[in-house]
């Protein structure tokens, strides 16, 4: 495979839909080479202003895109003939929007997950919901994921992240389609092990939202990110993951800069939840998904099924789910029973 002359699909064209068509776009010149980019949008005005004025205001502000990303309203008309077909959409749409246009996806293209949840439905991640659904092997499923806050991305300043594939040579051609002088592709064949340090980081990051709306301190968060990522170890362990790939930019990378920054939704959801609000009212006061809401019972019902213990996690659904006071969360997220550190 080359990466000159590329048709691009990538279904959603929010936050991170926008900046990752920006990567391919902005790596494609630094290698002066040619790239068609089609962005799906579900509303007309987000793809009239990203024709029209180059922009995505609604998500990047004003951010100017190039002039190779171009916007649709129609699935179909993205995918169809596209090599490459990157789908950003919120965990929980996954599947319909995969089914509603897998007929006319090419046999051989390659496609790329964005998602960081797990469908709540099956608990299943989504290398397995893309293969149910397209009959994908998995040297065509790629997982992107690590510290990728959009907005920083979309304003250039220097990260690193993961491209993930079973195959590596798949792997090393999406890498090379991204890698440009501010973004940094590592590759890796531990689907699994990316996929679950995508998907429980959010759900930490409520935690420690959490502990914000509570007022609690550094201390406090220092702990429930350190205990956090060895619930998401041990969990990712038990699935067949590759531990080395939690201490890395898909395990540790990106919980840290999930928990830490202000631009990261699950920690402003989790502070929403610690000032005493409740899931409806959260959700409708964020802007966008935040993935560790809809994301949090089937990590623990994955957890329960595989026998593994994650109390953070647990009491995270608690407070989603409205069955504990938002004043007994200190207990909860560090009550356990007391045992050596090392022992996950």
């Amino acid at each position: 495979m080359t990466t000159d002359d590329v048709t691009v699909a990538i279904l959603g064209a929010g936050s991170w839909g926008t900046t990752f068509a920006k990567v391919l776009a902005d790596a494609a010149t630094e290698r002066d080479e040619a790239i068609d980019i089609r962005l799906w949008a579900r509303r007309q005005e987000i793809v009239e202003d990203i024709n029209t004025n180059h922009l995505n205001s609604e998500y990047l502000d004003d951010l100017q895109l190039p002039g190779s990303i171009t916007a649709t309203g129609d699935a179909v008309a993205a995918v169809t003939g596209a090599e490459l077909v990157v789908v950003a959409v919120p965990a929980q749409q996954a599947r319909q929007t995969i089914a509603d246009v897998a007929e006319h996806i090419d046999s051989d293209a390659i496609l790329v997950s964005l998602i960081k949840g797990l469908e709540r439905s099956t608990q299943a991640t989504m290398s397995k919901v893309f293969a149910e659904e397209l009959n994908l092997p998995p040297e065509q499923f790629v997982v992107v994921s690590g510290p990728n806050l959009a907005k920083e991305i979309a304003r250039q300043e220097p990260t690193a992240t993961v491209v993930a594939c079973e195959y590596e040579p798949t792997a090393e051609w999406v890498a090379a389609m991204t890698a440009s002088s501010y973004f940094r592709p590592y590759r890796n064949t531990d689907v699994v092990g990316v996929e679950i340090g995508g998907v429980v980081k959010n759900i930490i990051a409520l935690a420690v939202g959490l502990t914000d709306g509570q007022g609690f301190g550094d201390n406090s968060k220092a702990s429930i990110i350190t205990r956090g990522l060895t619930e998401t170890t041990r969990l990712a362990s038990a699935l067949g993951a590759h531990p080395d790939t939690l201490a890395g930019l898909a395990g540790l990378g990106d919980l840290v800069a999930t928990c830490a920054s202000p631009l990261s939704r699950n920690r402003t959801a989790g502070k929403l939840y610690g000032q005493g609000h409740t899931t409806d009212e959260v959700v409708a006061q964020m802007r966008q998904t935040a993935e560790g809401i809809k994301s949090v019972s089937a990590v623990v019902a994955l957890a329960h099924s595989v026998g593994i213990e994650m109390p953070i996690s647990e009491a995270v659904n608690a407070v989603v789910n409205g069955t504990i006071e938002i004043t007994d969360i200190a207990q909860l997220l560090l009550g356990r029973d007391l045992k050596p550190e090392a022992r996950l």
